[in-house]
């Protein structure tokens, strides 16, 4: 028996239930669980959609609705811009076991003309879009995530071996503004592992250096270029303009300084740090930071280490050596951190020191808990201004 449009859309709409404007404002605003699904095309959800409304276009529904929907079980409203297409793809996610669909109708032209809430999505370019593509077909990233990744401003403290794999992934994903501090100069024996620079680079300083391979990586991102130490002069001047600190230091007196400028600044830093064959990471989230980023805060690095270790039971990598490839592990997990909390999504490493052994090619975590007694993030801190950080770790 051969259908005509009519009759398909009638068929259709009997077979399915369908909701009003009224009913569907109701449950957004009493912000109940279930899933808006937009079936319009991109094009179409670039220009408007209802906020937190989930787009799969309808040609690719059959497609990507599995990834992006895997309980059968999930409440779903289906919207396009008549009421015409969600008809037809509530009907088509029946047949494929979602037992609870529903269709908006009419759709979300009359939803805008009616002046119901409407989110306009960050424009970004063609080139953009094209660039950042695998990202934008992420449910967790999408359109708006990466436009808040090219808002966003990280930190790296060094450009050596850990600020490099994080420093080029994270200009890689899009971060806007990278700021780079370092006051050396690429020598040759870093080129084993620091792949931020070059042979053809010998001599150049490394936040230069740095800045030449971003640029010719992405182009959208706006390297600022630190040529110092960071000392307890010029610590708050360095920290103030970015949101995620990524501390790739290799020596105590910056860390300790690092450490105390994140609880008295509220920044959060994500810490690696490597030696010989193994490496560690873990995010500092000190309470200011935590009500900024909506997370719990956690330890800074005085509640792990209260003082630092006689000089001879903690050399450095110039010392005793460091496998070329460890920082790019450590330095790649501290770009993920970072990214996460740019994001703000998924479980950032707080309260939790993330161990890698390369020679057993070992994953260990611990849990960390703060120190009641820590002389910096505690209740009775007795450090609220910043030390002689030299003097202190050569005691």
């Amino acid at each position: 028996m051969s259908l005509s449009y009519s009759d398909l859309l009638a068929q259709t709409r009997a077979s399915i239930r369908e909701l009003s404007f009224d009913e569907l404002k109701a449950r957004l605003d009493a912000k109940e669980d279930f899933v808006l699904l937009d079936v319009r095309e991109k094009e179409e959800f670039r220009a408007g959609y209802v906020p937190g409304a989930v787009n799969i276009p309808r040609g690719f529904l059959e497609m990507q609705i599995e990834g992006k929907i895997h309980d059968r079980s999930t409440k779903i409203v289906t919207m396009c811009a008549g009421g015409v297409r969600s008809a037809l793809a509530a009907v088509t996610l029946k047949n494929m076991g979602y037992a609870n669909v529903e269709s908006a109708n009419p759709g979300f032209v009359r939803w805008k003309d009616l002046g119901y809430p409407v989110t306009t999505p960050p424009q970004l370019t063609e080139a953009q879009r094209d660039r950042y593509s695998r990202h934008l077909l992420l449910p967790e990233v999408g359109e708006v995530g990466q436009a808040k990744l090219l808002q966003s401003k990280v930190l790296l403290i060094g450009a050596g071996g850990l600020g490099s794999p994080a420093g080029l992934y994270l200009a890689a994903a899009g971060v806007g503004t990278l700021g780079i501090v370092d006051a050396d100069v690429v020598d040759a024996s870093n080129l084993q592992r620091q792949i931020l620079h070059a042979t053809s680079r010998v001599g150049m300083a490394k936040v230069e250096s740095a800045a030449k391979a971003i640029q010719d990586l992405n182009p959208d991102v706006k390297v600022v270029q630190h040529k110092e130490r960071v000392t307890r002069e010029n610590v708050d001047r360095l920290f103030s303009a970015y949101d995620v600190i990524v501390d790739g230091t290799d020596n105590f007196p910056t860390r300790y300084l690092v450490n105390d400028a994140s609880v008295f600044l509220g920044k959060p830093v994500v810490h690696g740090s490597i030696f010989r064959f193994d490496g560690q990471v873990t995010t500092f989230m000190p309470p200011k930071a935590a009500k900024t980023f909506g997370l719990k805060a956690g330890p800074c690095y005085r509640c792990l280490y209260a003082e630092p270790p006689p000089p001879h039971l903690a050399p450095s990598c110039q010392e005793a050596g460091v496998l070329g490839i460890l920082p790019g592990i450590i330095g790649v997990v501290q770009a993920t951190e970072a990214i996460k909390l740019l994001l703000g999504r998924g479980e950032p490493l707080v309260g939790r020191l993330l161990t890698y052994d390369s020679l057993r090619m070992k994953f260990r975590e611990l849990k960390l808990r703060p120190d009641p007694r820590c002389a910096v993030c505690s209740e009775h801190a007795t450090v609220t201004d910043y030390q002689d950080y030299e003097g202190f770790c050569s005691l």
